[in-house]
């Protein structure tokens, strides 16, 4: 690892001049698009923040104080491992792949691209989110993931320019231009063009589109591309703290509205600075469906060209399951034929994405039946529900049809209807960004949210000075 390049990184690259160069320019554009569109007013802040000092998964990062656009932006891989063959697809039992095979060579640049994409975006999404965090705590992991996300960006930039020359630097160019909910230059998919602009929405972010990210992580981590398999293994070791961010970050929701509700003996907990558990639940219905379209149609001969190649497979491909050649097996689906859903079997080759969606909602599931729990111990009878996958689709076969959070056919003057109960109001949207007053201060924290449970790196949960404004 050196760590004394302007560039840190485990590749070698102070022996590539001609990729060092190329990366030493993106660095100074990504600057500039950082300080235009990256955490604003806090330039001049210190945060406590883990940085990469390795890739060995027991010890690759220390913490220290660093000012945002000082953080150890670099390339890392997780080591090579002599010997390993390709999991998965054709290539199943041969060696590795150091280069993409020609004719794959624009499928890859695309998937390369649109998981790129998704990096800054997230970052502009949440650019001014820092002025209405409840703790240092947890503005110090606001800028973790921030600075984590533009650093992932870095990870598939470095293999757009090493392993696609030309092609792949004009690729880049495109990543620092558009812009999140930008009209003229958006981003590639819709998820990252909704705002995000109350911490609320930010934690439902951070568990369900930061976990879709580690299953599209997960899909390429076995990869007979062995760069993009070992670049994604290091990015799954920083993706993990992001879904703990909003996972956790949730729970201490939950916590802090049923200790009010005991406290106040009531369910309408707005009134004494709290968010009623109908309104997360109404949240949940909002952002569930946009995450569940990222996993994109339930039939994608795309993704079954990319797993016959060898190139992403399914997630835990090599833990989870006994067959990685031909997924002959069939898998249950369903299709719109003259107007209305039949369900139809089809090779599981067929229908990877839906496979990929299934696993996502089962983990989904655990992370919501986790409050429930919560809520049990503390006698409270309320149960949240993850909302089926049908529901408020925009992609794939169920884009067309209405349907009810858990799952019921619906008419379309119904759904309409329904969205006003189903989705968070006006009012509730009000209610809950007016709690997002910034709490600056070491030992305290706002008044709608539980404490955690643990500090950062052994540090005092709220008493650590974990960011210096």
């Amino acid at each position: 690892m050196d760590l004394n390049d302007a560039i840190p990184n485990n590749i070698g690259l102070a022996d590539r001049p001609r990729l060092r160069t190329v990366l030493r320019q993106f660095r100074s554009d990504y600057l500039d698009w950082w300080r235009e569109a990256g955490p604003q007013g806090f330039d001049a802040a210190e945060a406590y923040l883990r940085m990469p000092t390795g890739v060995d998964a027991r010890g690759w990062a220390n913490y220290r104080y660093v000012k945002l656009p000082d953080y150890r932006w670099g390339l890392y891989q997780a080591e090579p491992v002599a010997g390993k063959p390709a999991a998965f697809g054709r290539p199943a039992g041969r060696p590795l792949l150091d280069a993409v095979p020609t004719e794959f060579r624009d499928t890859m640049i695309k998937l390369l691209v649109t998981q790129a994409d998704t990096e800054p975006a997230s970052v502009e999404q949440s650019c001014l989110l820092g002025h209405g965090i409840p703790s240092l705590y947890d503005l110090r992991n606001l800028f973790q993931i921030n600075c984590e996300e533009g650093r992932h960006l870095w990870a598939i930039v470095h293999l757009l320019v090493e392993h696609f020359g030309k092609d792949g630097e004009r690729e880049i160019e495109g990543l620092l231009a558009r812009r999140s909910g930008s009209a003229e230059k958006p981003r590639i998919l819709n998820a990252f063009n909704a705002p995000i602009e109350e911490w609320l929405s930010f934690l439902f972010w951070s568990t369900l589109a930061d976990r879709d990210g580690k299953y599209q992580l997960l899909a390429v981590s076995e990869s007979a591309f062995d760069p993009l398999a070992r670049t994604a293994k290091f990015m799954l070791t920083e993706e993990a703290h992001h879904m703990f961010v909003g996972d956790d970050g949730l729970r201490r929701v939950v916590q802090r509205t049923a200790e009010l509700m005991r406290e106040y003996d009531t369910d309408d907990v707005a009134p004494h600075g709290g968010i009623n558990l109908a309104t997360i639940q109404r949240y949940l219905n909002y952002w569930a469906p946009q995450t569940i379209d990222l996993f994109g149609n339930e039939l994608s001969d795309w993704s079954e060209v990319l797993f016959d190649a060898g190139l992403k497979g399914r997630p835990y491909e090599s833990e989870r399951y006994d067959e990685h050649v031909a997924l002959d097996a069939p898998i249950s689906v369903e299709r719109a034929v003259d107007g209305r859903l039949v369900a139809d079997s089809v090779p599981m080759r067929r229908a990877l994405n839906e496979v990929m969606r299934t696993t996502y909602l089962g983990e989904i599931g655990g992370v919501v039946a986790g409050w429930n729990r919560l809520l049990a111990k503390q006698g409270i009878d309320f149960a949240f529900r993850v909302p089926d996958k049908r529901f408020n689709r925009r992609i794939g076969v169920y884009r067309n049809f209405h349907f009810a959070p858990d799952g019921t056919p619906v008419s379309a003057e119904r759904f309409t209807a329904g969205l006003a109960e189903w989705l968070p109001s006006e009012a509730e949207r009000a209610h809950v960004k007016s709690l997002m007053q910034p709490v600056h201060e070491p030992g305290k924290i706002a008044g709608w949210i539980a404490p955690p449970a643990r500090g950062i790196d052994g540090k005092a949960p709220l008493d650590f000075e974990y960011v210096r404004l």
